[in-house]
């Protein structure tokens, strides 16, 4: 196989970059590119050893950089192959050059995600291990690492492995009894086999039911500010992330377009959501504006409802309230410090049964008690990957619904009579769909849709 080589640090200027090799001739080719200070023969270095010298272009002797060389040899390494790294300063050209100078002698190019590619097809990691690492590398809050970090380690793998072999004790008996009837093997009633598969669908529910904590901590929580033109929502966004990023003034209609970030709230990821103010407009990019407003409001999975407390509700307050009246929404009165017009007993708010919160956002503002609510509604403080498997990705949710699909299509057959043995067809599609998780059969196709999400280097 061919020997592979890439910049594995991130594009741009730093204090150090690596540039990777892995492959059977990586060492012949770094033993032409690199000078030691204290040389030593391939045999004689360990792997997970460093050498310090120069990377020089063999052809010219010129020293392209000081370097760094970290040693890794077959079977332990990341790739199971030979592989080497070579660090160096972390500039653009001179990384560039170091490449290039590897690429000259032998080394071909690297695809996004080979090395882990060779990682996996090397039996070193599996699938459902390939897909952490991405995670892990797009993490946006410590949760969301730790549950990738699990994965890693093989955490969902054990437990797959767990319920294949009850899937498998199952399908065993069952064909020991139709192929083996002269032995003295126990046969599988369809009792026993129901019972059986009772078990198994509990066993993959529990991980299935996992999906919608997995999904807050990888995707996080989409949240939308709605409301009025003036109503605070720009200065709430502001006061959220603790700067100015919404331009904030007395203007009606300021906001235009739907302004996006993310803030981390007690370990997982809001994508708060600044929309423009919702008003009977005659300006058509403002009426693009708010008909984007009202889209995004539809889609998001939290609505913050703002009113001007100091105002009496309008024909636009009262739209909004209808629109949230079936959404999970938080009311938001603002400008308490201004003549109240005391909104939080007003008929119209009371009846759409929604938490309501008062707040200024003029004055030195606390929001712990939104941070609270947002807590309660979603339980952030209950969601702890730490010590335990959750399903974060949608290709893993996907199958094992099929799998549960296939399950109760087994119970189904049993319901109706049909013979033990026939539920093994439907045993063995189970089996089918767990293993494409993990990878143990899992087509071309999805292979490649996997690793097109990586980065060259990795």
């Amino acid at each position: 196989m061919s020997t592979i080589a890439a910049i594995s640090t991130a594009p741009g200027i730093g204090g150090i970059g690596i540039v990777r090799m892995s492959g059977e001739d990586c060492f012949e080719i770094l033993e032409k590119i690199f000078r030691a200070k204290n040389p030593e023969t391939i045999e004689n270095i360990k792997g997970y050893t460093i050498k310090y010298g120069n990377i020089i272009d063999p052809k010219t002797s010129k020293n392209i950089d000081e370097v760094l060389v970290s040693y890794f040899k077959k079977p332990k390494s990341y790739t199971t192959e030979n592989m080497c790294e070579i660090s160096s300063h972390g500039g653009v050209i001179v990384l560039k050059n170091i490449l290039e100078i590897c690429l000259k002698n032998g080394a071909k190019l690297a695809e996004p995600g080979e090395f882990t590619k060779l990682a996996f097809l090397n039996g070193r990691i599996d699938l459902s291990q390939v897909e952490s690492i991405i995670d892990i590398i797009n993490a946006k809050t410590d949760k969301e690492l730790k549950a990738s970090m699990n994965q890693l380690e093989g955490n969902l793998s054990k437990s797959l492995i767990k319920i294949k072999k009850q899937i498998l004790d199952l399908l065993v008996q069952i064909e020991a009894s139709i192929d083996y009837p002269e032995y003295d093997v126990e046969e599988v009633t369809e009792e026993k086999a129901k019972k059986k598969l009772i078990e198994i669908e509990d066993s993959i529910n529990k991980l299935y039911m996992t999906f919608e904590n997995g999904k807050i901590i990888k995707e996080g929580i989409k949240v939308a500010i709605i409301g009025r033109p003036n109503s605070g929502k720009s200065s709430l966004l502001n006061n959220i992330l603790n700067e100015d990023r919404a331009i904030v003034t007395e203007i009606e209609g300021t906001t235009r377009d739907t302004i996006e970030e993310f803030v981390n709230i007690k370990g997982i990821p809001f994508k708060i959501i600044d929309t423009a103010g919702i008003r009977d407009a005659d300006n058509e990019v403002e009426i693009i504006g708010i008909n984007k407003s009202k889209k995004v409001a539809e889609d998001s999975d939290l609505i913050i409802a703002m009113f001007d407390n100091s105002k009496p509700l309008n024909k636009e307050d009262k739209e909004i309230l209808e629109f949230i009246k079936n959404k999970k929404a938080i009311i938001l009165l603002n400008k308490i410090d201004l003549k109240e017009s005391n909104l939080e007993n007003c008929k119209e708010i009371i009846n759409v049964n929604k938490k309501i919160l008062k707040i200024s956002l003029t004055s030195e503002s606390n929001l712990s008690d939104l941070y609270n609510e947002l807590n309660i509604m979603f339980g952030l403080e209950q969601i702890t990957p730490d010590n335990e498997v959750i399903i974060t990705n949608i290709r893993h949710k996907e199958l094992i619904e099929e799998s549960l699909k296939h399950l109760k299509d087994a119970k189904k057959s049993l319901e109706n009579n049909m013979p033990v043995d026939i539920i093994s067809i439907n045993i063995k599609e189970v089996l089918q769909d767990l293993g494409k998780i993990t990878g143990e059969n899992v087509s071309e196709d999805v292979i490649k849709e996997i690793f097109s999400k990586f980065c060259l280097g990795k």
